[in-house]
């Protein structure tokens, strides 16, 4: 049985794999200073609601956070008695290779939806991931991770806007019902909706002309069953690509010696 963590910088999931599904998902909010106590009295309190019969023997965490992975750590060896593999770390083995930059650091989040998104749909992908940044994550026909852009996220654009101008209100993304908004809820909502379906739409269209070759382009994160069922941007949309991820990843290692 796997517990598969992925600690983004807004929340951090924990799933239970049993080898052939998720027997359940839970969230929680990040915080750098959360102890391994405190992780496991959240998590053996929720899971009682699941009726699982618990019997964790491997723990696999990505995290985007340094900070918290040492909390993380101690909590597996602690309450599971087992070595976590961290994604990234030099100890973590991947099914192919990134190539960037040399002295590039790829997060970690990045490297687990390329495994992830190649195990399902084979190479030649643009993985679009909603989360505190959207992402574009390029997958070569071999699976490697070969680069990508990276632009704020949905909610932080929100937020920052806000936060900047006193007379604006901060509000919930929607699809708003027209493209001119005649309040100041619906000028807000049409230009961050419009803005990122034009984002996205030309970010890809670029990367497709650069690459030179026909590409799938797959979304996944918070957001993007919004922009999946309201625009014809996606070819897939995936609910637990970083989940499935670190199942990928967890079994390549098995399988190499880890």
């Amino acid at each position: 049985m796997l517990l598969a963590i992925d600690c983004g910088n807004t929340n951090t999931v924990f799933s239970i794999w049993d080898g052939e599904k998720f027997l359940c998902t839970l969230r929680t909010s990040t915080h750098h200073a959360r102890t391994a106590d405190a992780y496991f009295t959240w998590f053996s309190t929720l899971i009682k609601h699941y009726e699982i019969d618990l019997d964790i023997t491997d723990v696999i965490i990505s995290s985007t956070v340094p900070r918290v992975v040492f909390n993380l750590r101690v909590f597996s060896d602690r309450f599971f008695n087992c070595r976590p593999i961290v994604v990234g770390k030099p100890e973590c083995l991947l099914p192919a290779e990134s190539r960037v930059d040399e002295g590039t650091i790829v997060g970690p989040d990045r490297l687990v939806n390329t495994a992830g998104a190649f195990d399902r749909h084979g190479g030649d992908l643009i993985v679009v991931d909603f989360g505190t940044a959207t992402t574009f994550d390029v997958v070569a026909k071999d699976g490697a991770y070969i680069g990508g852009v990276i632009a704020p996220g949905v909610n932080l654009s929100l937020e920052a806007l806000h936060n900047a101008a006193a007379a604006l209100p901060h509000v919930d993304i929607a699809k708003p019902q027209k493209v001119i908004g005649t309040n100041t809820v619906a000028c807000i909502q049409s230009g961050v909706f419009w803005g990122y379906v034009g984002m996205v739409r030309e970010v890809c269209d670029r990367i497709k002309a650069e690459r030179d070759r026909p590409m799938k382009i797959i979304a996944t994160g918070g957001l993007a069953p919004l922009f999946q069922q309201s625009v014809d941007l996606f070819d897939n949309f995936e609910e637990d690509l970083t989940m499935h991820g670190l199942t990928v990843i967890h079994n390549y290692n098995k399988e190499h010696g880890n």
